[in-house]
């Protein structure tokens, strides 16, 4: 399959969702030569060949192997000329000459559905086995666990067998989400990519992890990056374009660190490994790699369907944090992180394992900053094992005060 004008990355995923109507699709590879190639086999017979030209040039493709020469057929015959996404993704199908597929790991890039237990952390998008989480590090990389979080891609527009499914116009697949940001591409990001620029950042104060902080209210983060040719300015690789659109929606120019931080599109479709990064002033890297982070927050359906996007407010809403944490201790966690402490704290709800309420700042821009420097933050626990993670989101209940 040749495809042209795509406009998001191609997984393991991808390839199989819109193959497996045509048949049992044995083996997925995608692979590196002048770019990126892959292939999907069909068994009994040789394999479709997926080639995808990128907007910068390069050059991605896939193939598959599926259980018998008719399934290889009818995936030729129903998905030649076809859109993987309305208007973009257009799909031109060959036959490839290799007879069998060699899978070394099972992972994003690769795929033996004969043995799903072939090595690599890759969890596939519906698998009874994922887990919310991939590997525990930030710095997951492609070689590290990607649990149910998936690189770029919103959904896959080749046959919805229903025209008027709930997911939207005809054409739209039942395949997930894998942005896992909301309805699908809409005309005004459907010809851009999940990444931004962000300008106007205090450089002193801002570092990835405070970014990832702030940008993941608002769609699964898979990456950011530093540039240090102007100062104070970065760009972040989102999980989807639906992600970019709330993020420059809510955050454009929001002022906190006595800067005022503007967002925009980047023509630039994803974000390469830096294998180098250099120092932030606070001495982290310019460059991180979210994949499978535990912390982003649209990782599945159910767990974004619990995120309420709102812009920046005067009130934060905070969760997991020990059952019995006063107010006091509260105040205090935050001036360790150098945050604005000054709020009115309102201790909603007290379960027998976390707690959970809300604070109220004077201004936004103090409130902004607290969750930047405080979201995730570890709190010690003198009961279990393991710390527990503040999470802080912005709130729209200012009635409560």
């Amino acid at each position: 399959m040749t495809i042209m004008n795509p406009a998001y990355p191609i997984t393991v995923d991808v390839i199989n969702t819109i193959c497996t109507p045509n048949g049992k699709v044995l083996r997925i590879v995608i692979f590196k030569k002048n770019g990126v190639q892959a292939m999907v086999e069909y068994p009994l017979m040789g394999l479709l060949c997926l080639y995808n030209k990128w907007v910068i040039d390069s050059l991605t493709g896939s193939a598959a192997t599926f259980d018998s020469p008719e399934s290889a057929k009818r995936a030729k015959d129903s998905l030649n000329g076809a859109d993987i996404y309305s208007g973009c993704c257009t799909l031109k199908i060959e036959y490839a000459k290799p007879n069998r597929l060699n899978v070394y790991k099972n992972d994003m890039e690769s795929w033996d559905y004969t043995n799903p237990a072939l090595g690599g952390n890759y969890v596939r998008a519906g698998d009874p086995a994922a887990q919310p989480y991939g590997t525990m590090g930030d710095d997951g990389g492609y070689n590290g666990g990607y649990g149910d979080q998936h690189y770029g891609g919103e959904r896959y527009d080749a046959y919805r067998p229903d025209p008027h499914g709930p997911d939207g116009p005809p054409g739209r697949p039942s395949a997930p989400a894998y942005g896992m940001g909301g309805p699908g591409p809409t005309p005004q990001t459907m010809n851009q990519g999940s990444v931004m620029m962000v300008y106007g950042l205090n450089q002193e104060k801002m570092n990835c992890d405070r970014l990832f902080n702030l940008f993941c209210l608002y769609g699964n983060v898979v990456r950011i990056k530093f540039l240090k040719s102007k100062e104070g300015c970065a760009m972040v690789q989102m999980g989807d374009p639906v992600s970019v659109e709330r993020c420059i929606s809510n955050l454009n120019h929001s002022f906190f660190f006595n800067s005022k931080m503007q967002l925009g599109f980047s023509k630039q479709a994803f974000l390469n490994d830096v294998m180098q990064p250099y120092e932030l002033p606070d001495g982290s890297p310019s460059f991180k790699d979210y994949m499978g982070n535990r912390n982003n927050r649209f990782t599945n359906p159910e767990a974004a369907s619990k995120n309420r996007i709102q812009a920046p407010s005067k009130v934060l809403h905070f969760f997991n944090t020990p059952p019995a944490i006063t107010e006091d201790e509260m105040k205090k966690h935050f001036e360790n992180e150098g945050a604005p402490a000054h709020a009115r704290y309102i201790h909603l709800c007290a379960a027998e394992k976390s707690s959970s309420g809300l604070l109220q700042f004077e201004e936004v821009a103090p409130a902004l900053e607290a969750l930047v420097l405080c979201n995730h933050m570890s709190i010690n626990n003198p009961n279990g094992r393991y710390p527990y993670i503040l999470k802080l989101c912005f709130s729209s209940s200012g009635a409560r005060f």
